[in-house]
């Protein structure tokens, strides 16, 4: 499979506070993606398929750790699909070096001082961001 152009989509959901606000999710991702032709980071609101239709998506994909990950994620393709059958869902399973990476893991080395730069793709400096 080949795209001309890859959209990372970042989600807005009222339900959650993050630890990142969403600017400053999207300006992490602009770090680790700086340099790649073809590559858009957007935020959106609302319905993932909703969103995939402004902007013309025919694929969403969705990155897999563990087993747990593709029960939730296959729910929210089928989901998906019935809400815009014309949209395909892809899932890429994780290297093992990567499988045990969540949000928490980083964000509590982060809060406890501790080196988090194993765990960040190259190029990402959180100082920058946001301090902790």
């Amino acid at each position: 499979m080949k795209f001309d152009t890859i959209v990372i989509a970042v989600g807005y959901n009222m339900q959650k506070s993050g630890f990142f606000s969403v600017e400053e999710r999207i300006e992490i991702i602009k770090m680790s993606v700086k340099g790649i032709i073809g590559v858009e980071v957007l935020s959106y609101s609302g319905l993932t398929v909703d969103f995939c239709k402004t902007v013309g998506a025919e694929f969403i994909v969705r990155g897999l750790r563990t087993t747990t990950d593709f029960e939730l994620e296959r729910v929210i393709a089928q989901a998906n699909s019935k809400m815009f059958p014309a949209i395909t869902t892809v899932f890429i399973p994780s290297g093992g070096e990567y499988s045990f990476i969540t949000s928490t893991v980083v964000r509590d080395v982060l809060v406890n001082g501790g080196d988090i730069t194993p765990f960040m793709a190259e190029g990402v400096n959180l100082k920058d961001v946001k301090k902790v």
